[in-house]
């Protein structure tokens, strides 16, 4: 089987890059998704608040998906699900398992979209017991929104994620009382919107600074013994509350999906845990491409999209052997910056480049600056920052082919946690 681009994975990310390589000029172009529909993450996020910059109105998640999906079937776009890709090498050979049985397929561009996952109760140490009732929040949020099912009535969340932000306010909705949102770091790992329409318009609790020390049942849990922790997030002696629940849901981050790409051989950032790819989202492997959250967590599905769309053009232009790679610059994060998105950017672009980054810390009332050879090339005014949300320094095309050094970026101001 042959296909000129091939994506691994139907989410917001593959469905964003599968129509625009089709719209770029690939005349065969396959969608392998594991589950059994597209749409990815987007099926069980029933919640609105998508698709603000995308399309400049609300959606819910189903409803963004579902404008992607429309695309790609009046595309003409192969579509296999319930599939499961096992392998990819260098040479983007492909071997996957489906209801026809294990397939090989060759492919002229792949688009990696595998998206991420969640951290489980084994990434993070709590003494205990394994009883019922402890779930990552993706998994209840799936079990409530799309199976029908209610996972306990007293509840508490480990982890401010914007996934465990929007469970508070779901359980609550399903008449669940949400006793806290526990938090081990002195800021939230969410949006702050979601903290304010979440947590505050329904009076849950927000305990930042704090852990779950233990976990208390056997066969199913009855209670979380939390604890305040310092600046070192120990726990302090002392501080132990004992909260009584019959469930846990855990926020406790998202982990690119990125086995298949270990395979192939691509070079995988450490800080992200996601492939090394430059402004056109082409990774260290010739011919492979990777966009959305297998190569960065995003807050924002729009950012996915239009990330997507940089990939799906290029892996398009790869197989038509017009994807230009020339000279390029690396980028660098510096003070205050904990990564930056893209690792390198091509000179020769024709189109403005999305500079996509982290903050260290909290910081208020601060600038980033943009270097090239130490000199200031571009700087933007920060009334607040914090780690959660991403920001985005747009780089003009003009601007670009006049650089001639390693790009930083880093934070003037002081970080205040």
């Amino acid at each position: 089987m042959k296909y000129e681009v091939v994506v691994i994975g139907g989410g917001p990310a593959g469905l964003g890059a599968a129509v625009e390589a089709k719209k770029s000029g690939a005349n065969s172009v396959l969608i392998i998704e594991r589950d059994r529909e597209l749409g990815g993450i987007l099926n069980q996020c029933i919640h609105n608040g998508f698709g603000l910059h995308e399309f400049k109105e609300e959606l819910t998640g189903p409803e963004y998906a579902q404008r992607f999906i429309e695309q790609a079937k009046k595309s003409d776009i192969e579509i296999m699900l319930n599939t499961m890709v096992l392998n990819i090498d260098d040479e983007r050979n492909i071997i996957a398992l489906g209801e026809q049985g294990i397939m090989e397929i060759q492919a002229g561009a792949v688009v990696l979209a595998m998206g991420c996952r969640e951290r489980t109760a084994g990434a993070i140490a709590i003494n205990g017991y394994r009883p019922a009732g402890v779930y990552t929040a993706g998994m209840a949020q799936r079990i409530i929104n799309m199976e029908g099912y209610m996972v306990g009535k007293e509840v508490v969340i480990y982890g401010s994620g914007d996934i465990g932000l929007i469970m508070a306010r779901r359980m609550t909705l399903e008449g669940a009382k949400v006793k806290a949102v526990v938090e081990i770091m002195p800021y939230s790992s969410g949006l702050y919107r979601n903290i304010a329409q979440c947590l505050e318009d329904y009076d849950i609790p927000l305990m930042l600074s704090h852990n779950i020390h233990e976990i208390h049942g056997k066969d199913r849990i009855n209670g979380v013994t939390i604890s305040k922790v310092d600046e070192n997030r120990r726990p302090i002696k002392g501080t132990e509350e004992f909260i009584s629940c019959d469930t846990l849901l855990l926020s406790v981050g998202l982990i690119p999906e990125n086995e298949l790409s270990q395979k192939a051989g691509i070079a995988i950032d450490k800080i992200t845990n996601g492939p090394i790819v430059d402004s056109k989202m082409h990774t260290q492997v010739d011919g492979i491409f990777a966009c959305g959250n297998v190569l960065h967590v995003h807050d924002i599905v729009d950012f996915v999209t239009k990330e997507s769309r940089i990939a799906g053009k290029n892996a398009a232009y790869y197989v038509r052997q017009s994807l230009n790679k020339d000279s390029y610059v690396s980028t660098k994060s510096n003070k205050g910056i904990r990564y930056i998105m893209p690792h390198k950017i091509l000179l020769n672009s024709e189109e403005d480049v999305n500079l996509y980054m982290r903050v260290d810390g909290i910081y208020k009332d601060s600038k980033v600056i943009v270097k090239c050879d130490n000199k200031e090339i571009l700087s933007k005014k920060m009334r607040h920052m914090i780690p959660s949300e991403m920001i985005n320094i747009v780089l003009n095309n003009e601007l670009i082919k006049d650089l001639s050094g390693e790009i930083t970026v880093e934070v003037e101001g002081e970080k205040h946690a």
